[in-house]
């Protein structure tokens, strides 16, 4: 169990929580939740103790799995022996033990002290370290051939999955995980939901996958209204039951206000006349009923709507014998498609199976995209009649120029565009006021990712191409795009791993499974039925 009592974080005049008391009892699994800047990562660190609360205290079981954040620490360990770091006690009897193996003379007292550690070793299941870990790292998707590697000489998306697997290790009796699911492919995620599920201690997770919430969590621990509130249920039993809690106080508060009103009309005609007691009692009546005033909601929703300019042709895509190779090794080979006005295709399958390359080989020579004969080599692609593309790219760290004010730099993509229209697109997307005037490069991840958006807004494609545009968004953000996706009258090509936005918003899959792409022309839960 852990326990929170009394504690209370701000910065400047910005109040994250006040005085919190809550407790996450063992067997339950608690979803971390709010949007962007509420503060989530901010309790996270208060749980692990890498942050002390400015008031109250946080009591905490001794076995902590922790998500680590930094992804260089363990550079120079091999892959095996940082999963076994996640069991500290278990790593430090092995580390000693091992040092006092190498000793060409050992003492008596050596001697005692090996059979202590030995005891140790036993204790915390190290005689079957490695190859416990190795079931972990496999269940990952990190392959036997990388267990003994240096984490250095994995990619980003290898290391967070062996970081997942040191805090899963050693049987912790508190699991804390921020973001588990960013980088992991949905055979991962789905691994990582069953193993979830059967843990016995105390999960807290911060995600913005809804599905994934939906899925593993027993309880919500939703931050809002300068407090958490723990509702039982996942993601959407919270906001069905937040729901109804608002609008249960607020038709109370207007209830109380016509009283109120009521009250203070008797007071005024008849304050100065012979019915003075009557006046006293129905001031402490208005007294007694005055409205408290409901801290405020730091929940904050984007509009996000998608429009044509003007519409495609029937046929937007025909495409035949399309490959790429990455060196030796071929990713795409012989792929052929043709794509009608108003499909909505989803692309799945693991890291690294090709979903990107494809994309990038069929934008090659897209009309609006800059030329990159360099991302296809064969293969025959021809856009329809009309056709207009936004492109949201998975990697889009340096799209955005630096040196300019968000406002600035959307205005650039319309020139035409009044001031105020382009104020009040970047309003939509929560630029409200003089946040548009923020210079580009003080955006944050989420930030840069809706003013993306608001780019394709407004140049009003027919087709949306979105390589992993959920990264960096909360789950308000994320649920605003579904709705917009599903309304879209256009043509859609969409990479993503989250799961929900795969059942809702798309109409077509395209599987890529060991080298292959399989085009299924219905949902991706038809698709998901028909391969059960």
């Amino acid at each position: 169990m852990i326990a929170v009592t009394g504690v209370s974080m701000r910065y400047g005049s910005k109040v994250l929580f006040e005085d919190v008391t809550t407790t996450f009892a063992r067997g339950r699994r608690y979803g971390l939740t709010g949007p962007n800047g509420a503060g989530k990562s901010t309790f996270m660190k208060l749980l692990t103790g890498d942050l002390d609360p400015q008031r109250g205290t946080v009591v905490r079981p001794p076995k902590l799995g922790v998500l680590r954040q930094d992804h260089y620490a363990f550079d120079e360990h091999r892959v095996i022996d940082t999963v076994i770091m996640g069991n500290q006690r278990l790593w430090q009897a092995l580390a000693e033990r091992d040092a006092l193996y190498a000793r060409a003379d050992m003492s008596n007292e050596d001697g005692m002290r090996l059979g202590e550690l030995e005891g140790i070793v036993g204790e915390e299941d190290g005689y079957s370290a490695e190859s416990d870990a190795a079931v972990l790292l496999q269940g990952l998707d990190i392959a036997d051939a990388l267990h003994e590697r240096r984490m250095a000489e994995l990619q980003g998306g290898q290391k967070v999955r062996v970081l997942l697997a040191q805090a899963l290790y050693g049987r912790p009796d508190a699991l804390l995980l921020d973001e588990p699911t960013n980088h992991l492919d949905l055979d991962s995620i789905h691994w990582l939901q069953q193993l979830l599920s059967r843990y016995e201690g105390t999960l807290i997770v911060i995600s913005h996958d809804r599905h994934f919430l939906n899925g593993i969590c027993t309880h919500i621990a939703d931050i809002d209204y300068e407090t958490i509130i723990t509702y039982t249920g996942g993601y959407d039993d919270m906001v069905v039951a937040k729901t109804q809690i608002r609008t249960t106080i607020e038709a109370g508060n207007v209830q109380r206000e016509k009283k109120i009103a009521q009250l203070n009309d008797f007071i005024a005609r008849f304050g100065a006349g012979t019915r003075a007691s009557q006046v006293t009692s129905r001031r402490k009546e208005v007294e007694r009923l005055q409205t408290t005033e409901l801290a405020r909601s730091n929940i904050q929703r984007p509009y996000i709507k998608f429009s044509s300019r003007r519409p495609s042709g029937k046929v937007v895509l025909e495409c035949e014998g399309v490959a790429k190779a990455h060196g030796p090794a071929p990713v795409i080979s012989g792929f052929g498609a043709v794509v009608n006005r108003g499909d909505r295709v989803v692309l799945v399958g693991r890291n690294g199976a090709g979903k990107t390359t494809l994309l990038k080989a069929l934008l090659a020579d897209a009309p609006d995209m800059t030329a990159s004969p360099g991302d296809v080599d064969a293969g025959a692609v021809r856009w329809g009649h009309e056709v207009s593309i936004g492109y949201f790219r998975q990697d889009h760290a340096g799209e955005i120029e630096k040196g300019m004010t968000a406002v600035e730099w959307l205005h650039q993509f319309d020139p035409d565009a009044s001031r105020q229209d382009i104020h009040g697109l970047l309003g939509q997307m929560l630029f409200s006021g003089e946040e548009g005037l923020k210079p580009t490069e003080a955006l944050s991840g989420g930030e840069t990712a809706r003013l993306l958006f608001c780019r394709i807004m407004l140049q009003q494609p027919n087709v949306l191409v979105l390589d992993e545009p959920t990264n960096h968004l909360d789950l308000e953000s994320i649920n605003a795009l579904n709705v917009a996706l599903q309304k879209y009258d256009g043509t859609v090509f969409l990479v993503t791993h989250d799961q929900d936005l795969l059942e809702e918003a798309g109409t077509r899959v395209w599987q890529f499974d060991r080298g292959r792409v399989i085009d299924f022309k219905g949902t991706y839960e038809e698709h998901s039925a028909s391969v059960a």
